[in-house]
């Protein structure tokens, strides 16, 4: 008897525990933060662009909802792995010379209120046009 009741509070402990997804059997649906490292090509030629082109987004923890943000505006995306995606870019996004802000969005899961982290953005990464 004295067993099952320290089970019973192992796992009212563990519901308490805010954020701690590794530890919380019940976040099994929640959806990791995205880490973006690089982003290839990292420059491009206004005069020689063409009306679209890909960029690859690698780092880690994509998942097959997340989505590519170039300069503010959520972009056309391939999730190739859970390392690399490719985003198109068209010229129409690109009004000149300039820096462009390249990043990974993952909306949250189905974690509901059970003190689970879920989704996020990476960091950005800068696009150029010279």
């Amino acid at each position: 008897m004295r067993r099952v009741h320290r089970l019973g509070c192992s796992i009212v402990l563990l519901l308490l525990l805010p954020g701690c997804n590794a530890l919380n059997p019940l976040c099994g649906s929640a959806r990791p933060v995205p880490v973006l490292s690089s982003i290839s090509p990292k420059t491009i030629v206004f005069s020689q662009m063409p009306a679209s082109f890909p960029i690859v987004l690698t780092g880690s923890r994509f998942v097959s909802s997340s989505v590519g943000v170039f300069n503010g505006s959520t972009v056309t995306t391939t999730v190739n792995n859970s390392s690399q995606l490719t985003i198109t870019v068209t010229s129409s996004m690109i009004a000149g010379p300039g820096a462009y802000n390249v990043q990974v969005q993952t909306p949250a899961g189905n974690s509901g209120d059970l003190g689970c982290s879920s989704g996020g953005k990476s960091a950005t990464l800068t696009f150029t046009v010279t």
